[in-house]
């Protein structure tokens, strides 16, 4: 049985339709508020031969569990984990901008690293096997559609995965308070992936090893430490930033 997740409200359902029609399994309408975007919305869903169930607005409070509903929720399939096999297949096609992410188990810092992972254009989330949170609907909540455009590998062995992007050119940069470079003191304008560890923990030795070089962001307040997906968006955007600069 497939693992599915609900997402409620016009707008969540608007881009359900429009980046992910195949994943859409069932949707429920207050069908007392038939206004004109509901109602294009239901043409879209009886086109595609989703099942529409007619729901009165008890029933869609219940199932929103307390989430601003607008008048409809849809139901969609999980997004699908990717293996090794997967990754390997991306690296030969040319994949050059991934962000790893090492024993990371909080589900709402791995759904705002999905999040911003999109935004910034990554080619791929790496994530391990154990000790790590996958694909639940928390984090696809979270995410906000991003778990489902940004492919994630599952990886069993992240230092042998490491050795494969190494071995197709990309370079490791690895996230460490303690290291000796500031994020804006080295060229990420290059094939690349940001490799963060774990709340509280960062990167553990074989995986600090592996990397080619360790960055700091600059901290000029009382507090030692961001968020991990705060950090996670400053490390991504600063590539972003440069290859910007680059291009333009």
């Amino acid at each position: 049985m497939k693992s599915t997740r609900r997402i409620v409200g016009l707008h969540a359902a608007a881009a359900a339709l429009e980046h992910m029609p195949e994943k859409l399994i069932a949707a429920w309408l207050d069908m007392q508020r038939m206004d004109g975007r509901i109602a294009r919305l239901k043409q879209e869903l009886d086109g595609l031969g989703v099942t529409v169930h007619p729901a009165n607005r008890k029933q869609l409070d219940s199932l929103a569990e307390g989430r601003p509903h607008q008048g409809i929720i849809v139901e969609l399939e999980m997004p699908r984990e990717l293996s090794e096999a997967d990754l390997q297949d991306a690296l030969e096609r040319g994949a050059g901008f991934f962000l790893v992410l090492d024993h990371v188990q909080d589900p709402h810092n791995f759904g705002a690293c999905l999040r911003t992972a999109d935004a910034a254009g990554v080619q791929g989330v790496i994530i391990t096997k154990d000790q790590a949170v996958g694909i639940t609907p928390t984090v696809a909540k979270v995410a906000s559609g991003a778990a489902e455009t940004v492919p994630i590998y599952r990886v069993t062995n992240l230092a042998r995965a490491l050795g494969w992007l190494k071995d197709s050119g990309i370079w490791l940069i690895g996230a460490a308070g303690e290291a000796s470079q500031s994020l804006y003191e080295v060229d990420l304008n290059i094939p690349l992936a940001v490799v963060v560890g774990a709340e509280g923990k960062g990167l553990r030795r074989l995986t600090r090893e592996r990397c080619d070089f360790l960055v700091k962001i600059p901290m000029h307040g009382q507090v030692e430490s961001l968020n991990l997906s705060v950090a996670t968006g400053i490390l991504l955007f600063e590539a972003v930033r440069q290859r910007r600069r680059i291009l333009a």
